[in-house]
């Protein structure tokens, strides 16, 4: 045998060893079952972060910069603040030290109604559990509205961004340039979130829109029993979107025999508004809506929540007098005043955050 045979046959030796070590390796420690993610961390003081990698905030502020979390917006990136470990939740599981939270805040709706001042940045990833005890019906209304719009503005601003990032795409598209792959990319997978066709940009600008703050917080209320019941403290639903997924979902009480609906449950408040506007934004029930929001951008109106509301007889099945019922809470609340509303420039200070 030659000495470049004598070599070759070591060499195959050697990688034949390697591949069985490899194995035996694998099986007696066998890779596990699923893919680590990094934990998403927050710069929010006495926040959970659970040994599953998820957030633990019954009632705790997640604070973020930069357009959405969860890569929710297409435009943007994730950046969401850190936590150090061994950090642990006081006290952010009452209604009363939430509140206490807001007045430190100088976080009063009239001040924002009247546009003196603008929404802190803070973001529940649930409601307090005791909402409901709250004696006085206007002091739990306000924690209710102050705890929800935070999140509706966050949502709309993750909208307007991919709204803003469409329309200039658009225009260079009709100026006959030419789009990087990652912009043609990009608007595949925005008309699939919107399903729409692809190229048919026309029809993603009217479905790519806002939700008025008034509607958005109106219905929030009704469905949510302005924050108190089992499907907000079970699954954080504040809208009562249904789904079909046992995994997903929580068995109504008095559930019909033979239905098989149930609440769509989410891992956070954020993510239920963001569920809610895309709802909205894609269901045929809900045409109507987008076509009279539609009407009102071609005229260069303000998107007017109580008009909008007249379209969302589908939304109920007890349809004109849902319409009424969410009307009545727009004009009690006076609401509208609400639709002006934007989220302060700067992040709070991190001793203003329990």
């Amino acid at each position: 045998m030659s000495e470049k045979s004598r070599f070759e046959r070591s060499v195959l030796l050697v990688t034949g060893g390697l591949v069985v070590a490899a194995v035996s390796a694998a099986i007696i420690n066998p890779p596990a079952g699923e893919t680590s993610v990094p934990r998403a961390s927050l710069e929010v003081p006495r926040v959970v972060v659970g040994i599953d990698g998820r957030l633990r905030l019954p009632a705790g502020l997640i604070r973020v910069r930069g357009v959405g979390t969860a890569a929710e917006s297409l435009v943007g990136g994730v950046s969401v603040a850190a936590l150090n470990d061994g950090h642990q939740a006081h006290n952010m599981h009452t209604s009363n030290a939430l509140n206490q939270t807001f007045e430190r805040l100088g976080y009063y709706l009239d001040m924002i109604k009247t546009g003196e001042a603008d929404v802190p940045r803070l973001f529940l990833a649930s409601l307090p559990t005791d909402l409901g005890q709250v004696r006085e019906p206007k002091q739990r209304k306000a924690i209710f509205f102050k705890a929800v719009l935070p999140l509706v503005l966050e949502v709309n601003d993750e909208i307007l961004a991919d709204r803003a990032r469409l329309k200039d795409l658009r225009d260079r598209l009709a100026g006959g340039e030419q789009l990087a792959a990652v912009d043609r990319l990009w608007l595949i997978v925005l008309a699939e979130r919107y399903k729409v066709k692809r190229g048919d940009l026309k029809s993603l600008a009217a479905r790519v829109d806002i939700i008025p703050p008034s509607l958005a917080l109106a219905q929030a209320a009704e469905e949510s029993g302005w924050g108190t019941s089992r499907f907000v403290r079970e699954g954080n639903a504040i809208f009562g979107e249904w789904t079909f997924a046992a995994s997903k979902g929580i068995v109504p009480r008095g559930r019909d025999i033979g239905k098989t609906h149930r609440v769509r449950r989410f891992d956070s408040l954020l993510d239920s508004v963001r569920a809610y506007a895309r709802n909205l934004n894609t269901h045929r029930a809900y045409r109507g809506l987008r076509a009279e929001r539609r009407r009102m951008r071609a005229q260069d109106e303000d998107l007017r929540g109580r008009l909008l509301a007249a379209t969302l007889s589908s939304y109920s099945a007890r349809g004109a007098g849902y319409v009424s019922t969410i009307r009545t809470i727009m004009n009690i609340n006076k609401l509208n005043h609400l639709d002006g509303a934007r989220l302060s420039e700067s992040r709070p200070a991190r001793e203003s955050v329990i």
